[in-house]
């Protein structure tokens, strides 16, 4: 294969994937006040497949508890008065969103450098 056009591929390979944890950490955002609600993980294993490299990604829960507190007013109150809240750390959610985005713009730039080499020998033998 063209290594100018692996490269390309692993670098929209690699955007991909950081698109879907940034998804996966927005949920877990949007979910952090929700009682019940456990934090998504993504799962990346590699796989090789006819000299290709692909990943395949799953999402799993975590399984830590939640934040236990006595509310007995609180509709999902359990038979002792506890709710039990999310497991989502706000700050461990926005730490991994942030290293997601810059994994992105890393592939991203990648992706780029890898375009302008192929313009720039696409000009080389046109000449």
């Amino acid at each position: 294969m063209n290594p100018l056009k692996a490269t390309m591929m692993q670098a929209i390979q690699g955007m991909e994937l950081q698109s879907k944890r940034m998804g996966i950490s927005s949920e877990n955002i949007s979910n952090v006040d929700t009682p019940g609600y456990r934090r998504k993980l993504l799962m990346v294993s590699p796989q090789q497949t006819a000299g290709d490299q692909f990943m395949e990604t799953r999402v799993r829960l975590d399984q830590s508890e939640g934040v236990r507190s006595f509310d007995p007013e609180h509709p999902m109150a359990d038979a002792d008065g506890y709710v039990t809240m999310s497991n989502v750390s706000l700050v461990t959610e926005l730490a991994d969103m942030r290293e997601a985005n810059r994994s992105y713009e890393a592939n991203l730039n990648s992706f780029q450098q890898a375009r302008t080499m192929y313009r720039s020998l696409l000009d080389v033998l046109r000449r």
